[in-house]
């Protein structure tokens, strides 16, 4: 699939999900089982009724089962795990049904919040479906009436995990196993926007009831000293704010706190929920006519629409002892306003590079 945009000219690629990948390898395993035939490829079927193929690195008898592996190819989508080694080893078992087991580079689920109980391997419901799905079926055309052990794994997992939210989420040991569609759209970041999600349902199942969430670590240094807020309370959520509010909406806390560099806070102050430069950019020229509205002159506005940053144009208003930082904020707390329900309450933070506030709304 290869869909192509306005913008860029240019073929994006579709990817496939972790969860897919596992489903792929689960299944070549099990098949090698109980037909004993060695694929190179297999082809799965998506929840949405896609039949991707799926090429096989191997599939192989072991001494307890057999073992299958797939690399994971995210297509062009930021996604940590794109080149992977994604594997499954079956067993089967007497007892009916599937169980799943963490194998190297899977984490396990240590605190509440999460789609899994603690203790279980971090494989979200829809890859458990779609693996049980598929082997039901193969065991169907087999007359298989046996179960199976599933045990899961991604090479380098555990390192791959220390650049994900997985720790902070108490997930230890590696990565999660995840997946809705099996499809991994271009650029949608779905694994990084499950995570902020996931964040947010933790922080909640664990009584956090006030959290903060933060462009980068600039930011969330800044509000961790200022509130003393615990590792559960902040979520990474880089340029996602809309992920952010829009999760609030359905898991709503009583305290939101957002903070991001000015440049960042300008954007979701013009109404952007998706901050990446590829999405939205600094609009000096509105910067400016909110400077005028807090009385700068022609002259002024003029230098800030010829800023090359928005920092630039910041610094332009507080020399002329204009709080634009303070009006970009209120601004922005209105657009988040409107996307949150009436029981959370939102508070804006803007930061320069240092990490110290340009601009605040408080609580509303």
């Amino acid at each position: 699939m290869r869909p192509e945009t306005a913008e860029t000219a240019k073929p994006l690629h579709y990817g496939f999900t972790t969860g897919a990948c596992a489903t792929a390898a689960s299944t070549a395993a099990a098949s090698r089982l109980l037909t004993g035939i060695a694929r190179d490829q297999i082809e799965i079927l998506l929840p949405r009724g896609q039949r991707p193929l799926f090429r096989l690195e191997y599939c192989r008898l072991t001494e307890t089962g057999a073992e299958a592996a797939t690399i994971k190819d995210a297509g062009d989508d930021p996604d940590v795990t794109h080149g992977a080694l994604v594997f499954a080893r079956v067993a089967l078992s007497s007892l009916p049904g599937a169980r799943f087991h963490a194998g190297p580079g899977v984490g396990i689920v240590t605190r509440p919040g999460l789609p899994v109980p603690v203790g279980e391997p971090a494989i979200n419901p829809t890859p458990r479906r779609m693996i049980v799905e598929h082997l039901a079926r193969l065991s169907d055309q087999q007359g298989y009436t046996g179960g199976f052990e599933i045990t899961l794994g991604i090479e380098n997992g555990a390192e791959l995990a220390s650049k994900t939210l997985n720790p902070r989420l108490g997930i230890v040991g590696g990565l999660s196993v995840l997946g809705t569609t099996g499809i991994v759209r271009p650029f949608s970041c779905s694994a990084y926007i499950a995570s902020i999600q996931q964040a947010i349902d933790v922080a909640r199942a664990n009584g956090i009831i006030h959290i903060a969430a933060c462009t980068g670590a600039t930011s969330e240094q800044t509000l961790r000293a200022r509130y003393g807020l615990s590792d559960l309370a902040l979520i990474e959520m880089g340029d996602f704010a809309g992920a952010v509010l829009k999760h609030l909406r359905r898991a709503p806390v009583p305290q939101l706190s957002l903070a991001g560099g000015f440049g960042k806070i300008s954007k979701l102050a013009a109404g952007h929920l998706d901050l990446h430069s590829r999405s939205s950019s600094v609009d000096l020229p509105l910067l400016a006519l909110e400077a005028a509205a807090l009385g700068a002159s022609e002259a002024l506005q003029a230098a800030m629409r010829a800023a090359n940053t928005s920092q630039r144009a910041l610094a332009l208003a507080l020399a002329a002892g204009l709080p634009l930082g303070e009006r970009v904020c209120a601004q922005a707390r209105a657009r988040a306003r409107a996307v949150l329900p009436s029981e959370v309450a939102v508070e804006i933070w803007a930061t320069d590079r240092e990490g110290q506030p340009v601009g605040h709304a408080g609580f509303a």
